[in-house]
């Protein structure tokens, strides 16, 4: 594959996409601030000596509302983007996705369970049901995976086909469990549960984000240090093994990596398609497949195109806000027609 881009140019130049998006999520919304006071009122948001003269307003802002909700897209996108990276090194195709092994749809079901669930049986104390729904989302997300993996496994061996087929299967019925959530659910619980589906950063918090942060930041180090072992997958199974590593330790791990960053994000922010295929596919074909330059370019794409996304949600229809998993399907399907037309041309 030849490439585009030198590795030095892009990650220069996601670097300042990067800087530029957060900027911009933190400045712009319903009420827009100037770019100059948002500046000043984050760096003194994080401890820097700044005369707070006409900063009440950006500070307030950006310190309660802003700051926790940028820092969650940013999270949830470099966890998506990292994610389809394992999964499309795991399978050897470009066009996969981390819902494939059914982390996406284990964690939709649980989030159903948690809302549904909850409302049948009079309810979940308002002071509960955040940390209540995210944690049945990423059980779901990781039971689902887990039953994926160990139906994949055979005479001590995972095939990957076999595991693929065991996510489109367990994905279909995960998605009909959570059609019948939805024929129970009342009118409330309804909307509760369709605007989750579509996925939303808003209502994030510091304390719905800080194990999603912990989360990606365990996924970012981990992951790259399997750099080397999916550069030798490309080449197929048998050629691994002859370099040395351990392949079926290598699956796991990428499995393992995928369940808990996919879980973890769908658990705070919703169901957010597409930026496990789009991003990693997209930075591919700048710099080709090097792991050890698409792992961290991918995730710095991941992030900057999940805050601008969430940027266009909250201005399309301001002072309403669209959901994100939208704004990123509309983004995302073109894109993927685009490669399949490109792809018979």
């Amino acid at each position: 594959m030849t490439r585009l881009l030198s590795p030095r140019t892009l990650f220069c130049a996601l670097i300042g996409l990067l800087l530029a998006a957060l900027w911009l999520s933190l400045a712009l919304g319903p009420v827009s601030l100037p770019l100059g006071d948002t500046l000043r009122a984050a760096l003194r948001i994080v401890g820097l000596p700044i005369a707070p003269q006409g900063l009440e307003q950006a500070e307030l802002i950006l310190g309660q509302i802003r700051l926790p909700r940028t820092l969650l897209g940013l999270a949830v996108g470099a966890v998506l983007a990292l994610s389809g990276v394992a999964m499309q090194g795991l399978f050897r195709n470009p066009l996969a996705d981390p819902g494939l092994i059914g982390v996406s749809s284990g964690a939709a079901l649980g989030a159903a369970f948690a809302i549904v669930g909850g409302s049948l049986f009079g309810g979940i104390p308002a002071a509960l049901e955040p940390y209540l729904l995210s944690a049945c989302a990423f059980a779901g997300g990781l039971g689902v995976t887990a039953l994926v993996y160990r139906l994949g496994r055979r005479d001590g061996q995972t095939h990957v086909a076999t595991m693929l087929l065991a996510g489109i299967a367990l994905t279909a019925l995960a998605g009909a469990a959570i059609g019948l959530f939805t024929y129970l659910a009342d009118d409330a619980t309804l909307r509760t549960l369709t605007f989750w589906n579509l996925g939303s950063l808003n209502g994030a918090s510091y304390a719905r984000l800080w194990p999603l942060l912990l989360v990606t930041l365990g996924v970012s180090l981990w992951l790259p240090r399997r750099a080397k072992a999916l550069n030798a997958l490309l080449l197929g199974e048998s050629e691994a093994r002859h370099l040395g590593f351990e392949v079926e330790r290598v699956k796991r791990e990428l499995v393992f990596c995928t369940a808990l960053g996919v879980g973890a994000a769908v658990a705070a922010a919703g169901m957010i398609g597409f930026i496990g295929l789009v991003v990693p596919h997209l930075v591919r074909l700048l710099v080709g497949p090097d792991h050890r330059v698409l792992l961290p370019a991918s995730a710095l794409a991941g992030a900057s195109l999940l805050l601008l996304a969430d940027l266009l949600a909250r201005l399309a229809l301001a002072p309403a806000e669209l959901p994100i998993g939208i704004v990123t399907a509309l983004i995302g399907a073109p894109f993927f027609l685009f490669l399949l037309l490109k792809g018979r041309a």
